[in-house]
């Protein structure tokens, strides 16, 4: 198992005035809910894990199957990988660590493709730069 591998999900849901994804903020930095994969878990279980643990999004459909996205590697070595989920909910519930008990974000949002690449990183704006393209098909 690849210790430095963390699992996401860019979590998408359509709307009237278009797709819209979900963001999460910790200081000031924006990305997609994902974390550490433990021990047995897929790289998808963990990635659904960390989705309901951070929003508390559970009903996420794969309209685009086991499509995923990689970045290169960051941090010490971490590589994220990230798929690609669907839901029909907006309401997100930040979840708190299950290791301090603290909420792990300070903020999230809603947001098009576009404003997702402005507010993101270079590492995440290549991650939205992906997903918009599988989303459009």
């Amino acid at each position: 198992m690849d210790h430095k591998l963390s699992c996401g999900i860019v979590v998408v849901r359509e709307t009237p005035d278009g797709w819209l994804t979900l963001l999460l903020r910790i200081f000031h930095h924006w990305d997609f809910p994902k974390g550490m994969r433990e021990p047995g878990e897929e790289p998808l279980q963990a990635a659904l894990r960390e989705v309901k643990e951070e929003t508390g999004l559970e009903d996420l459909t794969f309209d685009w199957n086991d499509l995923f996205f990689e970045t290169g590697p960051y941090s010490k070595g971490k590589v994220a990988r990230y798929y690609l989920g669907k839901t029909a909910e907006s309401e997100v519930v930040m979840g708190n660590s299950p290791e301090t008990g603290e909420p792990e974000h300070h903020e999230w949002r809603w947001v098009s493709f576009d404003a997702a690449y402005d507010m993101g990183s270079p590492r995440v704006r290549e991650i939205v730069k992906w997903a918009r393209q599988a989303v459009a098909g």
